[in-house]
């Protein structure tokens, strides 16, 4: 059974947003205190991008075939975990803490755990794979206690 600490922090994330959360009590009683916010910019990829969709020639015919342009809504999302890898690994090794908990949907949480470097990945004490960034931070403190004493 995972306990949250005092001082264990708590990253609740999705694609586009995160929060960075400190626990300033015990685990039977979490506390989360916000230590950073993160969102991305990210209008719809029909704002981002800049061309029709692409068309090619079969051949000799008169055939043509379209091509899918990139779906720069999806990259920036994908650029998101790494950006919040980097944050971490920074913080982490500035030492300001200890243990971690990553409270993230699956696509997320899968995307942070490739990016995150082994230095982070040390101090991970659970995962979470829910998405909980629209949540107020008291429902988010009871939810993570009966998630890790289940865990």
């Amino acid at each position: 059974m995972t306990k949250l600490t005092n001082g264990t922090w708590v990253l609740i994330a999705d694609s586009e947003k995160a929060l960075f959360l400190e626990n300033e009590t015990d685990g039977d009683d979490p506390y989360l205190k916000v230590v950073k916010k993160e969102e991305q910019e990210n209008p719809p990829n029909r704002e981002q991008a800049a061309n029709r969709r692409g068309r090619f020639n079969d051949g000799p015919s008169a055939h043509r075939s379209a091509v899918d342009d990139t779906d720069w809504h999806q990259l920036a999302k994908e650029r998101f975990a790494s950006d919040l890898a980097d944050i971490l690994y920074k913080q982490a090794h500035q030492g300001q803490f200890d243990r971690l908990v990553i409270v993230a949907d699956p696509r997320t949480l899968g995307e942070l755990r490739s990016e995150l470097h082994q230095e982070v990945t040390d101090k991970v004490i659970g995962e979470i794979d829910k998405n909980l960034t629209n949540h107020p931070i008291d429902e988010i403190e009871q939810m993570l206690k009966k998630e890790l004493e289940s865990a």
